[in-house]
């Protein structure tokens, strides 16, 4: 747009222009994080990614699979007022995906306790994954998402098969996160309850399995302190065992069946 503003022969340019250009470089640096949605601290929702899609959750976010879902399945959420959230797998291979052989057998580590099929990445190699997630990314951004959710981006703390540390996992993370940022999504930091501090900044939101079960929610507070959702759930406990918890510290926090089809119960 500059290149089309015509600054006056005196040198000094019309205030009126001087406005228009202040204007554009204000969205230039404020226009993309302003249009990134985050939802706010309470917000309900559901995660649904086994079966066929229910639409009639009455709930104003849904969490679904970003290969299955299709362009048309998200427009027909955002038609009913929800947004959506495109889960993907960045931390570990999984062999029903299409993409399962863009991933060298060098990046592909120890196999996911309780999930075959899926196996640890190595993700030190940002530069041989960069491309892959990239493109990842860019489906759920093609396909109209509002943010991302990343999974098992804790392998730091896992029997990954790989030496990976914290460090490894928070350049990783941080890397993730911009490039959602870029393609415009926010993003959501998907449990790694023992770095939220370093990544809260980084993350638009979190997403938090069983910390009631395990009692460590408390790591998560930083995202609600700093006015970010944290959406919970539980799959073993009663309601009646969380959610009074849950609404004192205002997570957003529901009972889910593992396989995580459409049944949930949230805390109301």
């Amino acid at each position: 747009m500059r290149d089309g503003i015509r600054v006056a022969e005196t040198g000094a340019m019309p205030r009126r222009l001087l406005v228009t250009v202040a204007a554009f470089a204000a969205l230039a640096t404020t226009g993309v994080a302003e249009a990134r949605w985050q939802p706010p601290v309470g917000t309900e929702w559901q995660w649904q990614l086994d079966g066929r899609l229910d639409f009639s959750v009455q709930v104003p976010v849904y969490d679904v699979d970003g290969f299955e879902t299709t362009k048309r399945q998200v427009a027909r959420l955002h038609g009913r007022g929800r947004r959506a959230v495109c889960y993907v797998n960045a931390g570990a291979w999984e062999r029903w995906r299409p993409d399962r052989d863009r991933f060298p057998a060098s990046v592909l580590g120890d196999g996911l306790d309780g999930w075959p099929g899926e196996r640890w990445l190595d993700i030190r190699k940002i530069g041989v994954l960069r491309p892959i997630m990239r493109d990842r990314i860019a489906r759920c951004a093609r396909k109209g998402f509002d943010a991302i959710e990343p999974d098992n981006i804790e392998g730091y703390a896992n029997g990954s098969g790989f030496p990976l540390t914290g460090e490894d996992q928070l350049r990783y993370n941080r890397w993730f996160a911009k490039a959602a940022h870029d393609s415009g999504l926010s993003i959501a930091l998907k449990n790694d309850l023992g770095q939220v501090r370093k990544l809260v900044s980084s993350f638009d939101f979190a997403i938090v399995e069983e910390c009631f079960h395990y009692r460590e929610c408390g790591r998560a507070r930083p995202f609600i302190l700093a006015g970010k959702a944290v959406l919970e759930v539980e799959y073993k406990l009663h309601r009646s065992a969380f959610c009074n918890r849950a609404k004192t510290l205002r997570f957003s926090a529901m009972r889910k069946r593992l396989a995580l089809g459409p049944w949930r119960r949230a805390c109301v």
